[in-house]
């Protein structure tokens, strides 16, 4: 298990109100040993004029998904994570429903965490690719 301390989902979904993670209707559903997984709806908030997904909106997702995670994979009390690099590819489009990023990380470093986000939609079908590069930091 990568997980430095307990994950609990409703405290995932607390820790995002009042944020862009709120008003873009992304939940927190299932964790795993060694993945964190995350919907969002797509509808009028992340749509882009044509009527498809916002590519930026998969970024926020995968960044969402993929930052929480590095956060509960370092010891809270002596570490945090913040974004050092994200690289998306969109594969097909998303016009309606939910998709769902889960991250899972490639490597868990001392410095650098590096994780990767696969964004499907409700049938399963690759809707985009991230690579997540994060920094490791002290608290001071």
């Amino acid at each position: 298990m990568i997980w430095k301390q307990p994950v609990d989902i409703d405290e995932l979904n607390n820790r995002g109100k009042n944020t862009m993670i709120e008003y873009l209707g992304i939940e927190f559903i299932e964790m795993g040993l060694d993945f964190l997984v995350a919907k969002m709806p797509v509808d009028h908030r992340t749509k882009q004029p044509i009527g498809i997904m916002h590519g930026g909106a998969s970024c926020v997702l995968a960044e969402t998904v993929g930052s929480t995670a590095a956060n509960y994979a370092v010891d809270f009390n002596t570490h945090y994570c913040v974004g050092l690099d994200i690289n998306t590819n969109h594969i097909r489009s998303a016009r309606e429903g939910f998709v769902y990023g889960k991250a899972r990380p490639f490597h868990l470093g001392k410095s650098t965490h590096v994780w990767g986000i696969d964004i499907t939609n409700e049938h399963n079908s690759l809707i985009s690719v991230t690579r997540l590069t994060m920094a490791v930091l002290h608290r001071r």
